[in-house]
């Protein structure tokens, strides 16, 4: 299993227009990716799951991610998150 955690820096949080592009990136990889934040957790590769957690500005949010492929998933999601300015570069 690869974690990953962070804290969102958008100033809008996670909007629809980024949770679309992080699930479609998602969404391309077999492993189960779970997101959580503020107790409550969603997969990763919905939209609908994404913005029904309300991840906010300087929220904090986790990644799970399970598979054959989770090294991959994790390197691809984490920058996509860098690249549309959802969190720091690490």
């Amino acid at each position: 299993m690869e974690t990953f955690e962070s804290v969102v820096i958008d100033k809008i949080g996670f909007h629809a227009r980024l949770a679309s592009k992080i699930a479609s990136i998602a969404s391309k990889f077999k492993s189960d990716i779970k997101i959580i934040s503020g107790g409550k957790q969603g997969n990763l590769k919905s939209i609908m799951n994404i913005m029904a957690l309300g991840i906010k500005h300087s929220a904090i949010f986790q990644l799970e991610i399970e598979g054959e492929d989770e090294k991959e998933a994790k390197e691809a999601i984490v920058q996509a998150m860098i690249d549309n300015e959802l969190i720091y570069k690490i």
